[in-house]
């Protein structure tokens, strides 16, 4: 199993991309978070295909936070059923990053 999992999310603007990851980063739940706007989806709500504009957001964890920024994610959230997807990374990389990410990220 690999050290480092990428949490997937989405939000309904920068904006509040960037205060989620605010949220989750400044607790170090995360060591940090990339914000990709423009984002457009389509998706089923309530019995109905909607449309939207949405930005990508991407917070590198450890497994072991992945349960605590998830819920950190869903407290800043404006989302009543936020994507919150976990995605693990695998083996390799640069070890040096790892290294760095897993020294950022806070131990219970």
């Amino acid at each position: 199993m690999s050290d480092i999992v990428l949490l997937y999310c989405t939000a309904a603007s920068t904006a509040e991309a960037e205060a989620i990851a605010e949220a989750v980063v400044g607790q170090r739940l995360a060591a940090c978070a990339n914000i990709i706007p423009g984002m457009r989806s389509l998706y089923w709500w309530q019995g109905k295909l909607e449309r939207g504009e949405e930005a990508v957001l991407i917070l590198k964890t450890r497994p072991d936070l992945v349960e605590a920024a998830t819920a950190a994610v869903k407290a800043a959230h404006s989302y009543s059923v936020p994507c919150v997807l976990p995605i693990g990374v695998g083996e390799g990389g640069n070890e040096d990053y790892v290294s760095w990410l897993l020294g950022e990220t806070r131990r219970d």
